[in-house]
């Protein structure tokens, strides 16, 4: 019976009845072989009943069956996805509780098919298109937008927002950003009023990303005075829980067709463009431009090339000696990374910065513990007692597994701790978390020591310096440049050095390029000096030999 309607089945039943009643009545009424006038009897009798049958059932199962067989197919484009269309109106005479029942199955799948929507598509924090939803949108608009109609694309970084989060909590972060989405809401609807066009596209991509696309744009004044209108919104502070919050942002902008028609390419510029924003300064809007496009491509090849040197091992270390300014002993050397390029040897200002930024630092600092491990093991057996200083790098200073592995290192080297030193800057000694000088304390207790560099170009705090585990200060260069010559810079220098005693550090002064210097530095009381006036930086083969008192002539300079 598959395939059969309800409706069918009732007619088929009614016919059923009346066959049976014919045989019933032929059987009943004929004395042997029926004839003629018999089976017309029993035949018209048959109809009858047949009919009867019908008539009984054609109001109550035929129509019921009817609106059944709708109900089925209503179901069916149901199924399909359609759950907008009407009940028909024969479900709703002949079964209305059916009717009823339909109607809040498709009014509970469409109020869940609504919700996932809006948790597929709707940022939950800010109500804003996600960054699936943006793209969408945008691309849409994108592909509909005459060749030359001008838009732009700008992407928003929120400043110091980190800062909120990780002080005030993620509930005040939340907060935060439901603001800044109202404030960018208010800048759309400002620019969507004065230009009479249709207000912006705005998304929120993740973290403290967002977006804004404007489809319809004048010319570049229109973009200049949007972008001031968004930086000034978000430079207000914001008020919350009772704090006035103040955090900024930087603003990359793409503009179409000139930087690119397709939202990859757009996308792709202004990231770039914000990024620059955020490394000149902040708090500035910056249009990606074929300069910047060039800055960035020459940033992605040495990338690849700092990646090329490390697979082919073709860095090096170079040791600058630190001298007794009393006994001219040779008591320490820094090592020194060095670059052996293709087209020449490079110094760490060319390159250290980008493998910052792209994390190659921890894979090259991995290689410096390994080198300078293993050169403390082999001086160790030589017999040297000069310590060897090795920088650290933000990168490194902000894992304080780094420490770990380089304790490791030297243990399984068989490295002397007592000839190793630590030199970290100023500005990242002030910002050391509790961990950090935790590990740092252990290599410490090993007997290595710590330096804090460049010491004179940063905001110190003296309680956070006195609580550090410091043993050595370095005057920064710029301290030390016109001591000869400026009776200022003499008296500044020689309290800074009095201030280093009084920590209970040595001083120790850098970037001394001419006897007059080294002799100042004698008179006012630092205790070690290194520069090019001291020796330059060698391998390592010409430092041992240097510092056992053999000529700087002699030696291979790196």
């Amino acid at each position: 019976m598959e395939g059969f309607t309800l409706k069918a089945r009732a007619i088929t039943f009614a016919m059923g009845a009346a066959a049976a009643a014919f045989v019933i009545v032929l059987v009943a009424t004929a004395g042997g072989i029926p004839d003629a006038s018999e089976i017309g009897r029993a035949l018209i009798l048959a109809i009858v009943c047949g009919a009867i049958c019908w008539f009984s059932i054609e109001r109550g199962v035929a129509t019921t069956a009817a609106a059944i067989d709708a109900a089925i197919e209503r179901l069916t484009e149901a199924s399909k996805g359609d759950l907008a269309s009407e009940i028909p109106a024969e479900i709703e005479t002949h079964v209305p509780h059916l009717a009823a029942t339909m109607r809040g199955l498709f009014g509970h799948l469409s109020a869940n098919l609504e919700s996932v929507h809006r948790i597929a598509m709707v940022d939950p924090v800010t109500a804003l298109p996600n960054r699936t939803s943006f793209r969408r949108s945008c691309e849409h608009m994108l592909e509909t937008m005459p060749p030359q109609q001008n838009a732009a694309l700008l992407f928003i970084d929120l400043d110091r927002f980190k800062a909120v989060n990780d002080t005030m909590g993620h509930a005040t972060g939340d907060m935060l950003l439901g603001m800044v989405a109202n404030r960018l809401r208010a800048v759309g609807d400002r620019v969507a009023a004065d230009a009479t066009g249709p207000a912006p596209l705005i998304g929120r991509l993740a973290g403290d990303e967002f977006t804004m696309f404007f489809p319809e744009l004048g010319d570049d004044a229109d973009i200049s005075r949007i972008c001031r209108g968004v930086l000034f919104a978000l430079a207000e502070p914001f008020h919350i829980l009772g704090t006035d919050i103040s955090i900024g942002a930087s603003i990359g902008v793409a503009l179409r067709p000139e930087h690119g028609e397709a939202l990859t390419d757009l996308m792709r510029a202004a990231d770039a463009a914000m990024y620059h924003a955020k490394a000149t300064g902040r708090g500035r809007a910056e249009h990606y431009s074929e300069t910047l496009a060039n800055e960035i491509a020459g940033r992605l090849r040495l990338e690849g090339e700092l990646r090329e040197a490390i697979d082919r091992k073709q860095f090096d270390l170079v040791y600058q000696p630190q001298v007794a300014i009393r006994g001219g002993e040779t008591v320490a050397a820094e090592a020194l990374l060095r670059w052996h390029h293709p087209d020449g040897v490079r110094l760490p200002e060319s390159f250290i910065r980008r493998a910052e930024e792209t994390g190659l630092i921890v894979e090259i600092g991995d290689w410096v513990i390994g080198k300078v491990a293993a050169t403390i093991a082999r001086w160790g057996e030589l017999g040297i007692e000069q310590r060897l200083a090795i920088n650290i790098s933000p990168r490194q200073l902000d894992r304080a597994n780094f420490f770990h592995r380089l304790r490791a290192a030297m243990q399984e080297a068989n490295a002397p701790a007592r000839l190793l030193e630590l030199e970290i800057t100023e500005s990242l000694a002030m910002h050391c978390s509790d961990t950090v000088i935790e590990a740092i304390a252990l290599l410490r207790a090993d007997g290595a020591t710590v330096a804090i560099d460049d010491f004179g170009t940063s905001y110190s705090s003296l309680a956070k310096l006195r609580a550090l585990p410091v043993d050595r200060i370095k005057l920064d260069q710029s301290l030390i440049a016109a001591i000869a010559t400026d009776e200022a810079a003499r008296n500044i220098t020689q309290a800074v050095i009095g201030l280093i005693h009084g920590l209970g550090c040595e001083a120790v002064g850098e970037g001394i390029e001419t006897q007059a210097q080294a002799d100042v530095l004698r008179v006012i009381g630092c205790d070690v000096i290194q520069g090019y006036a001291v020796a330059l930086p060698m391998d390592e083969a010409a430092f041992i030999a240097w510092s056992r008192g053999n000529t700087a002539d002699d030696a291979r300079r790196a």
